[in-house]
């Protein structure tokens, strides 16, 4: 068995049955725990996040802190990880990402508000907060090895996966796919049996100096960045999918048959490739929620350690903030490539990876396909640089917690986080996805006990605001409504 072999092998036991049901029982619980208030109140939730709370303490702003997670969360998941999904477990697995999504909304709000009850403010005065101190404070000091373990597992997925490879390959193959179909070939030297053309050092020399140029000024350049990018490529991604939607509106009805009929293993085309309908049926559940955990890491434990550096004094407002994230994320971004995929029919073209979603922008357009490539490698080239430098903050900080803060294990860090952007576009590409879905089921483990042992908390604090909040003994300047608990 080789390396590949042996991740792809340990890849798909940590995401098995166990993680799948884990993942969306602790959705569940949560929502059923909170009453449902973080998906009742996302409209409130997206007034927080554009409002920044006054007189509050903290780093950067509610916005930013927002921004810098939508920056690691909005990526190649999104783009490259929906086809994926899709290709790997067929048009249901859209299905189940969103199902998994609607309970991660619950999630993510949760360790929003965890992030920030037990945030750690540091001898410099900055703050420290995520996973590692809700179970080492939450949970109790006899647990810090949990939290310990989650930062081992946080700083090799930022350096060697999600944070660095995955992202920096699919902006690189897209950029390359683009000059090929433009005729610029030549090759600069052959990698793990495959040609690397010039256009792609080129791409990855620029994106490395970007890289470097931000992640230098921490998390205040790294927000300062996200906030002008974030809310820029969200919208030409949106209007462009949108565009590809309502060219290709008269197959609609055709995909959701096959999204809703795949999800259960009713589609007899995929079910005969998967091996059968029970297959199909796990194949779907598998792809659509590891993938839909990529693209918005619910769960995963990273959103609470930017969502820790918020200024603000309410855990529970900055956890509703935390849950637009996903939102955001899958229920609108990811829902919208799925659904080009499935109505140009992309899927069914014998592709793989990044090459699927440019075929349905590429032929979803009445333009030639080249309008289309550069539409979407130019989305993929900013929402996968966005995160690059999201997921280095997260990397940084669990690499923090891990080594006490030692400075120049951190500084050593950052480097071979750079060195990892680097060669990222050289590696193989199965291998680089396999990796990253591993480590991100690894650092998931911990952060869903312990949002499973403090879920009482998550409630509490909850109910809490909502009293303070509809007595007058906490203004937010926004508009009230009456409601119930």
């Amino acid at each position: 068995m080789s390396v590949g072999e042996f991740i792809g092998w340990l890849d798909g036991l940590v995401w098995g049955t166990v993680m799948m049901v884990l993942i969306i029982v602790v959705g569940i619980l949560l929502s059923v725990r909170t009453k449902f208030h973080p998906q009742r109140r996302l409209g409130l939730s997206l007034k927080y996040a554009v409002n920044n709370e006054d007189g509050a303490e903290g780093d950067v702003s509610s916005f930013g802190a927002l921004t810098t997670a939508l920056a690691a969360t909005v990526g190649t998941g999104n783009i490259v990880g929906v086809s994926t999904a899709i290709m790997g477990g067929g048009p249901g697995a859209l299905f189940w990402m969103e199902f998994a999504a609607f309970f991660g909304i619950a999630t993510k709000y949760a360790e929003g508000v965890l992030a920030v009850k037990y945030r750690h403010v540091k001898e410099d005065g900055s703050i420290l907060g995520g996973p590692f101190y809700y179970i080492e404070k939450g949970m109790g000091p006899k647990w810090k090895w949990l939290g310990k373990l989650f930062a081992l597992f946080g700083s090799l997925a930022g350096a060697l996966g999600i944070g660095t490879s995955t992202q920096v390959n699919g902006i690189v193959n897209a950029i390359n796919k683009v000059a090929v179909e433009a005729g610029a070939t030549k090759v600069a030297f052959t990698a793990f049996g495959e040609d690397a053309t010039w256009v792609k050092v080129i791409a990855t020399i620029i994106i490395t100096a970007g890289t470097i140029a931000v992640i230098v000024g921490g998390i205040q350049r790294i927000a300062q960045v996200t906030e002008k990018i974030v809310p820029a490529m969200m919208v030409l991604y949106v209007v462009s999918a949108l565009l590809v939607f309502f060219f290709n509106i008269g197959h609609l009805g055709e995909a959701l048959v096959k999204v809703f009929s795949g999800a259960f293993g009713a589609n007899a085309e995929y079910a005969a490739l998967a091996g059968g309908a029970g297959a199909a049926f796990r194949l779907a559940i598998q792809k659509g929620v590891a993938r839909g955990i990529f693209s918005n890491e619910a769960g995963l434990g990273s959103a609470p350690i930017a969502a820790a550096a918020a200024q603000t004094k309410e855990c529970v407002r900055q956890g509703m903030v935390s849950s637009t994230g996903t939102f955001l994320d899958t229920i609108v971004i990811c829902t919208m490539t799925g659904l080009c995929v499935v109505m140009t029919g992309a899927n069914e073209q014998g592709l793989e990876g990044v090459e699927v979603t440019m075929w349905a922008f590429g032929h979803g357009f009445p333009w030639p396909t080249m309008v289309g490539y550069v539409i979407l490698a130019t989305c993929l080239a900013l929402f996968a640089f966005s995160t690059i430098l999201g997921w280095d903050y997260y990397a940084e900080r669990c690499f923090d917690y891990f080594t006490n803060g030692n400075k120049g294990a951190i500084s050593a860090y950052r480097w071979l986080y750079v060195a990892a952007v680097a060669i990222g576009p050289f590696l193989p590409l199965g291998v680089v996805w396999d990796f990253a879905d591993l480590m991100n089921g690894l650092m998931a483990f911990p952060n869903l006990v312990a949002l499973f042992a403090l879920s009482g908390v998550v409630a509490k604090e909850t109910f809490d605001f909502w009293e303070r909040r509809q007595s007058g003994a906490y203004k937010d300047g926004l508009p009230q409504k009456k409601a119930k608990n």
